[in-house]
């Protein structure tokens, strides 16, 4: 009985605390006393990356393999040995080879004493010819004899030819300079080659010089550039950042799950040997960058003051005039041409005196509210730059090193906690700034 008298407690006291603070809330969304969340301006840096993750390949890869099919009599490198071109790095059974050739050698000498016999026949069939005593088709049918004889030595001496440079194929060289990277025989292991050459080992050129081929979507690909500078990190060395340049982006489409994807080639040079072939690399693209120039936090674009918050009202009201006397400037000097088509520094001064000139409705234009030095907010109009996701460049517009822009309300910890609380109210009047 005293645990429920207890819990009941417990509960009365949760529902009070809650109405309480939803009292408190709405008593001073009314009155317009909720303090506002300030961040001031300053300069800095801004610099916008192109995320995606790619794998670590050495420059120059190559697949030894085998012309011919045979047992492994001899392997003479292994994992991570280095290597140099023509170097010999295993050996096929040549015995069965090595009879082709002998059997090969055996028919060119047959095939050339069939020559020398023809050729005898042939001259005596000619010396009887020009005595008129054999005919025609005796003289024709010994010529025909040498000249099928001749053409049997040929082929007879290319099989020779093919059964020497199969012999030389049982003898594994390596093809570059580099280091072995794989091996993937043993000794007494059959390979055939029927159907296509079986690798052996892979081989990479020299693993100082490394490229990391990384994925980047369709939507991202645009502002990708060779020689661009490139960032990245790996797991087995994740508080060390390494640097690579942009030097290809291959235009062959590769499609994951239905997303459109490009490879980008970037260089790296591994001089201490820390990457290795096959590791994921979590890479950062520097798009663009802007040094010691304007910002502000990117929730001082996205605040929108609450209508009935009195502080705001006067400035709103302002607002909406100007917006209201533009619209009939605007349907009075051209209407939706107007636009595209003010003149730099007439509009500006024509429309509220915004920096630059041009068109309210331009691209890049921003309502930043700021507090004065009465602590009372007020609008500024901007022209934006690029972005890094937290901070905005300002390009243009009457805003300095220090002033303090608002990002949001300050709320009571019960609503605050609620992230959907963080900006409730969003004034949808349209300026023309």
């Amino acid at each position: 009985m005293k645990r429920r008298t207890i819990s009941i407690l417990i509960i009365a006291v949760i529902l009070i605390a809650a109405g309480l603070t939803v009292a408190f809330y709405l008593n001073n969304k009314k009155s317009g006393t909720l303090s506002l969340k300030t961040s001031k301006v300053d300069v800095g840096d801004i610099e916008v990356y192109v995320t995606t993750t790619g794998t670590l390949n050495p420059v120059t890869l190559v697949q030894v393999g085998t012309q011919v099919s045979g047992t492994i009599a001899k392997i003479y490198v292994d994992f991570n040995d280095i290597v140099k071109k023509g170097q010999v790095i295993a050996q096929i059974d040549s015995t069965f080879l090595s009879a082709q050739v002998r059997d090969a050698e055996a028919q060119v000498e047959r095939a050339r004493a069939q020559v020398n016999q023809a050729q005898r026949d042939l001259n005596r069939i000619k010396e009887l010819y020009s005595k008129n005593l054999v005919s025609q088709a005796d003289y024709d049918q010994a010529l025909t004899n040498y000249e099928t004889a001749l053409a049997q030595l040929k082929s007879a001496e290319a099989q020779l030819e093919r059964a020497r440079v199969n012999l030389k194929y049982s003898t594994i060289y390596s093809p570059i300079d580099g280091i072995v990277i794989s091996r993937n025989v043993d000794v007494g292991q059959t390979v055939a080659a029927s159907l296509q050459a079986p690798t052996l080992f892979t081989i990479a050129n020299d693993l100082r010089k490394m490229r990391v081929e990384a994925n980047v979507d369709e939507a991202d690909i645009g502002k990708v550039k060779p020689g661009q500078i490139a960032f990245f990190t790996v797991d087995a060395y994740p508080e060390e950042t390494f640097t690579g340049r942009v030097s290809q982006v291959r235009l062959q489409p590769i499609n994951i799950q239905n997303v459109i994807n490009y490879t980008v080639i970037i260089d790296v040079d591994n001089k201490d040997l820390k990457l290795k072939p096959g590791m994921t690399a979590n890479v950062r693209i520097l798009i663009e960058k802007r040094e010691n120039v304007l910002r502000l936090p990117n929730l001082a674009l996205r605040f929108r003051p609450d209508p009935t918050d009195k502080r705001f009202a006067k400035a709103m009201e302002e607002m909406q005039k100007r917006r209201e006397e533009f619209m009939k400037r605007r349907q009075q000097e051209g209407g939706p041409g107007l636009s595209a088509q003010t003149p730099q520094g007439q509009g500006g001064q024509r429309f509220g005196g915004f920096p630059g000139g041009g068109s309210p409705f331009g691209r890049n234009r921003a309502t930043i509210w700021v507090l004065d030095e009465n602590k009372n907010p007020k609008p500024i109009f901007v022209r934006t730059g690029i972005t890094d996701g937290n901070y905005t460049e300002i390009v243009a517009g009457n805003l300095k090193e220090g002033d303090e822009v608002i990002t949001g309300y300050v709320f009571p910890t019960a609503v605050s906690n609620n992230p959907s609380a963080s900006q409730p109210f969003q004034f949808r009047g349209r300026t023309p700034f």
